[in-house]
């Protein structure tokens, strides 16, 4: 399984990306935010969480007009797979590639904690390695991640089961205490908390090993 790891001025957890996809078997290149391209035959492209151009504007709002997002765009619509993490959920609402927006945390000051999520559903390559309703320990580092969207939007996400994770005490605000959400045809995951953050014993918890194992070999044997 190849997959890309986007790198934009300001991106701070792409190594940690790349080490956990690693770590599950994957072929990973890491991809400058100018390169007009993805490498070819690429699978999975995971944009990072960090900063990208010091959250300007809006966060992500700025790294979303890269070259390098154009690229991504159409490997989404191609059907290909994206896993955006913080600043990556972010940049990939900016793009259009899922509904809603991050605002300012409630309490309007910057979180970094290990927060519990509850696994909303273990259908998606990204979440089937868990079991609907397992809670798993994952760390938060924002100052906006308070996903809000419309209430259709809200409908459509709840009814069709694209809400993944659920934060069990709400650290931020979100909607419905959302965590991460799916695209429509469920290859897109955007999601606040960090699982390449857990993802060795010495993070102080592995329960993102399951994510990465999950969705490396699933795409492995497509």
């Amino acid at each position: 399984m190849r997959a890309a790891v986007i790198v934009f001025p300001g991106s701070n957890c792409d190594r940690d990306m790349a080490v956990g996809l690693r770590a599950a078997g994957a072929d990973v290149s890491m991809v400058w935010h100018k390169d007009a391209d993805l490498p070819a035959d690429i699978d999975l492209v995971a944009i990072p969480g960090g900063f990208s151009f010091g959250d300007y504007l809006r966060c992500g709002a700025i790294a979303a007009q890269s070259p390098i997002c154009k690229a991504v765009v159409a490997h989404a619509q191609r059907g290909g797979y994206v896993l955006g993490v913080c600043n990556g959920f972010q940049v990939l609402t900016e793009t259009g590639l899922l509904p809603g927006a991050l605002m300012r945390n409630a309490e309007l000051k910057f979180i970094c904690k290990t927060v519990d999520l509850k696994v909303e559903t273990s259908n998606s390559a990204y979440t089937q390695g868990y079991n609907a309703g397992d809670v798993v320990g994952f760390p938060v580092a924002h100052h906006d991640g308070n996903y809000t969207a419309d209430q259709e939007t809200l409908a459509r996400l709840e009814d069709d089961a694209r809400v993944a994770f659920r934060y069990s005490v709400n650290p931020n605000g979100s909607i419905n205490d959302i965590a991460g959400i799916l695209s429509e045809n469920r290859r897109v995951l955007g999601m606040m908390p960090h699982p390449e953050r857990a993802v060795d014993d010495g993070h102080g918890g592995t329960d993102g090993q399951a994510l990465f194992r999950g969705l490396v070999g699933q795409l492995a044997t497509a």
